[in-house]
C-alpha cells in the first residue's frame, strides 16, 4: 500500500516565490499529489486555493511559526482553513521555548490553545521536530514529553525522519512508536554526520568556532536513510500522507531537480 506523496514547498521556496503557478504546475507534473506550505508570499487564501485547484494539487498542510499563530491565532488558522489545509504545523521553536527550557510550559499552553482553534476549523495541529527535542529530561525525550503534556486530540506528530535519525533514534521505530498519532510523516534524507553548522542549512546562524562538516541534505533515497523501512513504518503507523522535504539542494542539482529525484525514487518503489 502506497500513501499519497506531497512536497514541502520550502524545498523550492525561491521558485515558488518567483512563480507560484508555474512552480505548482511543475510539482504536479513530477507526480506529487499535494503540497505543504511554508509561507504564502503575500498571496491571499483565495489565490492559493485557486492555484492549487488549477493544477490538481491538494493543499494538505502548512508550516506556520508559533509566534505568528500566537499573535493572531484565529485569523491565522482561518487563513489556512480557507485554503483547504487539513493540517497546520508548528515547524520550529526557539531555545527558550524548547523542552526543559524557561518557556516550555508556555509553549505547551500555546499549543493547546492553537490545537483547539485548529479543531474548531476542522483542522489538526501538528508538531514538526528537529533533533533538539531528543535531549533527555528526567530520562525522557523532550519530544515525548511534549506529546505527553498535550492531548492527542489537540496535537499530532509530524515526524521529520532526518532529524529523528540525527537525534540518535531509528526513524522507522520512532514512527511506529506514534502509531495512530502520525498522520503526516516527513521524508528527508541526508549524508555526513551531525556537526556545529547543520542549522545554517535551514537558515539559522550560530556564532563561534565550528568543526568541519560533511553534512548535507539529499533527495530522498539518495542518502543514509533506510527509505523502504521508513515508508513501511509510515503505512503501519496509519499515516495519511508522506511529505518530501529538502531544506537545501545538493549533488549539483537545483531545488526543483532534487524534488524530482525524490519523487522519481519513490515511483521506483511503487509510490
Amino acid at each position: 500500500m502506497a500513501l499519497p506523496v506531497a512536497l514541502q514547498l520550502y524545498s523550492v521556496r525561491d521558485d515558488f516565490a518567483a512563480d507560484m503557478e508555474g512552480t505548482l504546475k511543475k510539482v504536479k507534473e513530477m507526480g506529487y499529489a499535494g503540497v505543504e506550505f511554508a509561507g504564502l508570499n503575500g498571496k491571499s487564501a483565495a489565490e492559493i486555493k485557486a492555484a492549487c485547484e488549477a493544477v490538481g494539487l491538494v493543499p494538505i498542510s502548512a508550516h506556520v511559526p508559533i509566534d505568528e499563530l500566537v499573535a493572531k491565532p484565529e485569523e491565522t488558522v482561518k487563513t489556512y482553513a480557507d485554503i483547504g489545509c487539513k493540517y497546520i504545523a508548528v515547524p520550529y521553536v526557539i531555545e527558550e521555548r524548547r523542552p526543559g527550557a524557561s518557556k516550555f510550559d508556555e509553549t505547551v499552553e500555546d499549543i493547546k490553545m492553537i490545537g483547539k482553534l485548529a479543531n474548531k476549523y476542522g483542522m489538526t495541529l501538528l508538531y514538526h521536530n528537529h533533533d533538539f527535542e531528543f535531549v533527555k529530561i528526567d530520562g525522557e525525550y523532550g519530544l515525548d514529553l511534549l506529546y505527553k503534556k498535550v492531548p492527542a486530540e489537540l496535537l499530532q506528530t509530524e515526524l521529520d525522519t532526518c532529524w529523528v535519525n540525527v537525534g540518535g533514534e531509528d526513524p522507522s521505530n520512532f514512527v511506529i512508536k506514534y502509531t495512530g498519532r502520525a498522520p503526516v510523516v516527513h521524508l528527508k534524507d541526508f549524508s555526513g554526520e551531525k556537526s556545529d553548522d547543520m542549522y545554517e542549512l535551514i537558515g539559522i546562524k550560530k556564532e563561534g568556532p565550528k568543526r568541519p562538516s560533511g553534512f548535507e541534505f539529499r533527495p530522498f533515497g539518495f542518502g543514509l536513510q533506510n527509505a523502504p523501512n521508513i515508508l513501511d513504518a509510515s503505512v503501519k503507523a496509519g499515516a495519511s500522507w508522506v511529505v518530501v522535504e529538502q531544506d537545501q539542494p545538493s549533488m549539483g542539482k537545483t531545488p526543483l531537480e532534487c524534488a524530482k529525484l525524490s519523487r522519481d525514487y519513490l515511483k521506483l518503489l511503487g509510490w
